[in-house]
């Protein structure tokens, strides 16, 4: 699929773009594999990582129409992975985030229909399921937008889909580096919000391989949620440093205990395959009704059960200290 593609990813700098571009040039032969991101001081320490023949650099901001749509010329697949994501950062600066997150959406879906893409992939967070936060708002926002897109497609060939997933490991602003550097400057105890806390878990190689492969699976309006393993924070400070004692600080705000990926109010929705979930549209679609318990794979799929909810807290698929250190160690850390 991605031989001789033209592939684009917004916000393309960061933990999720570099792993992605490194794994498509091991991977692939593109014809183009764009940067599309607004720090210049990141595309060019980027460049001097990746300066392979394929590979461009575009300044802009999804906020910016026009600029975005400029970029999206030629293109055939799309990855939106820009986003304003710090939860604490959302709540003092509400606009700012909109402006990214929903406005941004919108911008991309349309600079795709007008350059005919052929298949675009919205990152989304499980912070998007059931939010209670600025952050989880304007994501599952984003995640309608998208999904609704198929709707607005008419007759062009354009098509949308998501992905959700849960905290990546060791990517910037979560809990490993904070913890890392807790330990590196001789801390005499780990900060925890509140000893009940859970996670899903999963490593950016994971995240990766997942987008890629719903690139292929994806029939359009899709919210593809992968089955990964949850963590309690406390086992995650004791795996990453077993002497050190912990002090519960409380939760920030915006912040939940559990986190959830498939909400119970969408169970009747959601559809169960081997290695993960899909989110079925609420919305019926201009062109008929799509099959998507079989997806583009031949893989199959059932329903779950009525009220099934995919909550980190109640996940059957939990790490203990000594999975979670194996864990990290397989993500690099």
């Amino acid at each position: 699929m991605f031989n001789d593609a033209s592939i684009l990813i917004t916000g393309g700098t960061g933990s999720f773009g570099k792993r992605y571009v490194q794994t498509i040039l091991e991977r692939y032969r593109p014809r183009r594999l764009i940067i599309f991101s607004r720090d210049e001081l990141k595309q060019y320490e980027m460049a001097q990582e990746y300066d392979d023949p394929c590979m461009r650099y575009f300044l802009g901001d999804v906020r910016e129409y026009e600029r975005i749509t400029q970029a999206l010329r030629g293109v055939d697949y799309v990855i939106h992975a820009a986003a304003l994501k710090q939860v604490p950062a959302a709540e003092y600066n509400p606009m700012e985030c909109v402006k990214t997150n929903v406005h941004g959406a919108e911008n991309v879906v349309r600079a795709a229909l007008e350059n005919e893409v052929k298949k675009v992939i919205a990152l989304s967070t499980d912070k998007a399921a059931n939010p209670i936060n600025l952050y989880g708002a304007t994501k599952l926002s984003s995640d309608k937008i998208f999904v609704a897109a198929n709707n607005v497609a008419g007759g062009h060939q354009t098509r949308f889909s998501v992905v959700r997933y849960g905290n990546v490991v060791g990517s910037r602003g979560s809990v490993v580096p904070f913890f890392q550097r807790k330990i590196a400057e001789g801390a005499d105890h780990l900060p925890i919000t509140d000893e009940r806390m859970t996670r899903f878990w999963i490593t950016l190689q994971q995240g990766v391989d997942f987008v890629l492969k719903n690139f292929e699976r994806m029939q359009g309006g899709e919210l593809f949620v992968p089955k990964i393993p949850s963590v309690r924070i406390t086992d995650l400070a004791s795996a990453m440093a077993p002497d050190l004692p912990h002090k519960f600080v409380g939760i920030r705000p915006g912040e939940k205990l559990h986190e959830v990926m498939c909400p119970a109010d969408d169970s009747h929705l959601t559809l169960e395959f081997p290695d993960h979930y899909v989110i079925q549209p609420t919305i019926r679609f201009h062109n008929g009704e799509l099959d998507y318990s079989i997806n583009a794979l031949h893989e199959k799929a059932h329903l779950v059960k009525q009220g099934f909810e995919y909550n980190s807290g109640a996940n059957p698929d939990f790490l203990d200290v000594e999975g979670i250190r194996e864990f990290n160690q397989m993500a690099g850390l």
